[in-house]
C-alpha cells in the first residue's frame, strides 16, 4: 500500500526522453495495468493503441500538433506513444478513457517508466487522416480520441519537481 501512495506522489511528467526503445516488459505491464482501469458499469468502453514505429508517431506527433498550431514535437521524442481511444456511444466513455489514461501513467511510473499525458486526441481523430487511421486499425468510427500517452526514458532535464499543493485543494466536510 505504502509503495503506491509512494509511486502516486512521485510520477512526474516527462517532457525530454533519451532515444531508447520502452523494453517489452515493462510495456507488458504498463498496457495490462490500463486495461484494469475502472469503467461505467464495467462495458470496458476504451481501447489502447500501443504505437513503437517512428514514422508512425512522426506523422502522429504532427496531426496532434496541428490543431495547436504547435512547430515543434507535442510527443516530445518519446519512443512509444499509447492512444486511448473509447466508445462514444457509452456515456461514461470520456471518464473511462481518463481512468485508462490514469493507471498507463501510474504503472509507467511503477516500472521504472517515464510518461505524459499529451492531449488532443480528440481532435486529431476527428480529422480525414485521423480517420484512416481508425480504419487501418479497424476500430469503428465512433471511436474518438480520448489521450495519448507518451512513454520513454527521461533525458536530463526531462522532469520537473512537484509543485507545491495548492491552498484549499481538499475542503472537508464532517
Amino acid at each position: 500500500m505504502k509503495e503506491t501512495l509512494t509511486d502516486l506522489k512521485e510520477r512526474r511528467s516527462c517532457r525530454k526522453y533519451l532515444d531508447r526503445q520502452v523494453e517489452e516488459e515493462a510495456l507488458q505491464l504498463i498496457l495490462e495495468a490500463g486495461t484494469y482501469a475502472p469503467t461505467g458499469r464495467n462495458r470496458q468502453s476504451p481501447v489502447i493503441v500501443a504505437v513503437q514505429d517512428p514514422d508512425t508517431i512522426k506523422k502522429l506527433s504532427l496531426l496532434n500538433g496541428n490543431p495547436a498550431g504547435m512547430t515543434g514535437d507535442p510527443f516530445y521524442g518519446a519512443p512509444t506513444v499509447l492512444i486511448v481511444l473509447a466508445d462514444s456511444t457509452v456515456s461514461t466513455h470520456v471518464h473511462d478513457g481518463a481512468l485508462v489514461m490514469g493507471n498507463l501513467m501510474n504503472a509507467a511510473h511503477a516500472v521504472g517508466v517515464d510518461s505524459c499525458y499529451i492531449f488532443r486526441a480528440k481532435e486529431m481523430f476527428e480529422t480525414e487522416e485521423g480517420k484512416n487511421y481508425l480504419r487501418a486499425w479497424g476500430i469503428p468510427e465512433h471511436y474518438v480520441g480520448i489521450g495519448n500517452c507518451i512513454l520513454g526514458y527521461r533525458a536530463e532535464g526531462g522532469v520537473r519537481e512537484a509543485s507545491p499543493r495548492k491552498e484549499g485543494y481538499i475542503i472537508r466536510v464532517r
